[in-house]
């Protein structure tokens, strides 16, 4: 019962050294070996393995994705990139944009789908500026990241939370416990970027060109899908807070927007042709490898040791930045909802389960699906690779004061 867990450190050593002999893997690629470690060694069968593929969540990334690519190829994307950054002067403007603008955003449109929109605005911004790109796609990883900690909705984990903790006015909630210091530790993470590519921020003043939109008719598909999701999401928000017993799926959100870009668009072939089907396959793979390592109960048994206090604050922000780089922040509080269930718990408790499996994503690439995104987009898309070293070295200090941060407002 121990292989899938061996197989599964095995994939965090190919990630962080993504080269074997003269072979470069990619981040999917690497887990996709992991799926068929498990799978070839009966860890688990072909029935488990498919029905452990979350399919809202693959949905959801498909319409989603769809909607980016769209973006991208009509041009306007850049367009909307210039409006929202036209007023940013200097780097050190852009990367306080990055991380509030995108960060607060993913709050509500949700940390994957930033993600996927952000990546090429990045992209784009590195080129016309000649920023290094791995800061602003730092930046947008440790936005979406942070940003997402405020909103029930703002990741899976956090709505997982809202619900089964049973959170009462769960935005109100979110928001009371964990705006401020939210707001501090993308501060935080601002400083820390500086220090860290100091040679990188620029003082020279940035002139920002305005961009042609190439193609208008999927311009207007891609508006209409842009705005399907905004109106979505913020209806999600309505029948959330009213408390109305209607299972509105952000799969449904996703799905519904595309229709105009996959439908409507006489360019749907080619969209599907140039979607990001990597991350959808690091996906798939990694719902079969986290299955098999949730049924070995290995880090069942590691939570549930006797004597630990795992229902006070650190611990709790401890145990889910640790376990969520093993078993991904959603599984982490599906096992941790349970346990603390059985106590006297508090609505601090929740936030606190809430900041540390979403901050975990910090840590390390695999940390949160946010960054694989990000970086698989990034290497399609403009052949930028972001290491794993690279990532760590701001992640793990940034994280650390983050955790303290969350601690210190959480216990006040």
């Amino acid at each position: 019962m121990m292989l899938p867990v061996i197989i599964l450190a095995l994939v965090f050593l190919l990630t962080a050294v993504r080269q074997v002999g003269n072979i470069r893997l990619g981040i999917w690629q690497i887990m996709s070996l992991g799926a068929l470690g498990v799978l070839v060694t009966g860890n688990i069968s072909i029935p488990n393995a498919i029905h452990s593929i979350n399919l809202d969540v693959m949905l959801f990334l498909f319409g989603m994705f769809a909607i980016g690519q769209a973006l991208e190829m009509s041009g306007y994307m850049s367009h909307l990139s210039y409006r929202f950054f036209k007023n940013a002067g200097t780097v050190d403007a852009v990367i306080l944009y990055v991380l509030f603008g995108m960060g607060l955003a993913s709050a509500f449109l949700m940390n994957d789908t930033l993600a996927i929109i952000g990546t090429p605005v990045m992209l784009l911004l590195a080129r016309e500026h000649n920023i290094d790109p791995k800061v602003l796609l730092l930046a947008l990883a440790f936005a979406v990241t942070t940003g997402s900690v405020i909103s029930p909705i703002g990741n899976p984990q956090n709505l997982l939370i809202a619900l089964g903790g049973n959170v009462e006015n769960p935005f109100i909630t979110f928001v009371r416990y964990l705006l401020l210091p939210t707001v501090v530790n993308l501060l935080i993470t601002y400083l820390l970027l500086k220090i860290f590519y100091k040679k990188h921020f620029s003082p020279v003043p940035l002139d920002h060109s305005a961009p042609k939109i190439t193609d208008h008719i999927l311009a207007r598909w891609s508006k209409i899908s842009l705005f399907l999701v905004i109106v979505l999401v913020a209806a999600k928000i309505a029948v959330t807070t009213a408390g109305i017993p209607f299972n509105f799926r952000l799969t449904y959100i996703a799905l519904i927007s595309a229709l105009p870009v996959l439908v409507l668009s006489s360019r749907r072939k080619e969209i599907i042709a140039k979607m990001d089907w990597h991350t959808l396959v690091f996906f798939a793979a990694m719902f079969i490898l986290m299955e098999s390592v949730w049924d070995s109960g290995f880090f069942q048994n590691m939570i549930g040791a006797p004597g630990a206090d795992i229902n006070s604050v650190p611990m709790i922000l401890g145990i889910s930045v640790f376990l969520s780089q093993f078993i991904s922040n959603v599984p982490l509080v599906a096992l941790y909802l349970p346990i603390l269930s059985q106590a006297d718990i508090t609505v601090v408790q929740m936030m606190a389960l809430a900041a540390g499996s979403t901050i975990a994503g910090n840590l390390s690439i695999l940390g949160a699906a946010s960054n694989v995104i990000i970086i698989e987009n990034a290497e399609k898309k403009g052949n930028i690779t972001l290491k794993f070293t690279e990532f760590a070295m701001i992640g793990v200090p940034l994280t650390i004061i983050q955790v303290c941060v969350y601690w210190l407002f959480l216990s006040a």
